[in-house]
């Protein structure tokens, strides 16, 4: 059974879409991840598909999305929670069923750098950064850690980088 995780950002739109994307490509069914914000802008950045695009990485189902989507009664069951951006991790969130595992990678917000050459840029930073993240955090052997285990391994992760 795979592991549900859920990345969080504020407005859903990009580190979040992209943690999304990276964590279902690169955990090859040993992971379900999804995605949400606190307070979503309704759409995607389209710098974020852009770039998902240019590494060969599925974006299929991507969509801007309130994170009341996962705690709401039959919404599936989350293990890992990431916050990527400082703004949602310091908020109020909602109470999630079975109690997540939950870490902050912070990761700078490219979606409003100007010009857009520089956005774009900026995407790919962001990109390398939560790839190398996810990779590291998947060759965890998370089937045989404590949830203790786990977050100091996440945080572990996030200080390397």
């Amino acid at each position: 059974m795979p592991f549900n995780v859920l990345v969080l950002c504020t407005g859903n739109s990009a580190r979040s879409i992209l943690g999304e994307m990276l964590f279902n490509h690169l955990g090859q069914g040993r992971v379900k991840a999804y995605s949400a914000g606190s307070k979503p802008t309704g759409q995607v950045n389209p710098v974020a598909l852009e770039t998902l695009k240019k590494h060969g990485v599925p974006s299929v189902g991507a969509r801007s999305k309130s994170w009341d989507e996962f705690a709401a009664p039959g919404a599936p069951t989350i293990d890992f929670i990431f916050t990527v951006c400082d703004n949602a991790a310091n908020e109020a969130c909602p109470v999630w069923p079975g109690h997540p595992t939950t870490a902050h990678w912070g990761i700078p917000d490219p979606a409003h750098v100007e010009p857009l050459a520089a956005r774009r840029e900026a995407f790919e930073q962001a990109y390398q950064s939560l790839r190398k993240r996810i990779e590291a955090f998947l060759a965890l052997p998370l089937e045989s850690m404590t949830p203790d285990a786990i977050v100091a391994a996440a945080r572990r992760i996030h200080e390397d980088e």
